[in-house]
């Protein structure tokens, strides 16, 4: 069995999905520990499974030419991001396995690290050549703006308008 997960975590399922942990909560009739996780794609969609079912180990017999050894195995974000005037640089301390782990987009860390919307809205503006699907809908849910699915250059004219009508009316005093 391996750790066990904690509230914010990211895990990589082994059909290699992308999963948050939401929380650990207690089976109100069995007493069994269940995690209540969400969905990183699609529609975003809460699951609850019993810990030791999420901790488990991949059936082999089952799933023969699965490479990972448990059903979810923790991602490792990038260790830290530093700013220069002009850039972000991301400094990973990664070995050479877990840089083709899928994590976190320290893209998505630095919109969110931003104080204002105003700041928001100018680093997205500089990503456009950078934006995937998946990065608009992790922008969308962590700013709650809601985007249309469709072609990534409507979606992220979509998200940058939302961005834009929430620095108009952002409250700059008091700050």
């Amino acid at each position: 069995m391996q750790q066990r997960p904690n509230p914010g975590e990211i895990y990589r399922h082994f059909k290699n999905k992308l999963y948050q942990i939401v929380t650990i909560a207690k089976h109100s009739e069995t007493g069994e520990e269940m995690v209540v996780y969400q969905a990183l794609y699609g529609d975003f969609s809460v699951y609850v499974r019993p810990l030791s079912m999420f901790t488990g180990e991949v059936d082999y017999e089952k799933y023969p030419e699965v490479q990972q050894k448990y059903r979810f195995e923790k991602v490792q974000p990038p260790k830290a991001v530093t700013e220069n005037q002009n850039s972000v640089e991301v400094v990973a301390s990664q070995t050479a396995d877990e840089a083709d782990t899928p994590g976190v987009n320290p893209k998505l860390l630095m919109i969110l690290d931003a104080d204002t919307y105003e700041e928001k809205y100018k680093l997205l503006t500089e990503m456009r050549s950078d934006m995937t699907d998946r990065l608009i809908n992790d922008l969308s849910v962590a700013l709650d703006i809601a985007v249309d699915d469709g072609p990534v250059d409507r979606r992220y004219d979509q998200l940058k308008s939302a961005m834009a009508t929430l620095c108009k009316y952002e409250v700059k005093r008091l700050r």
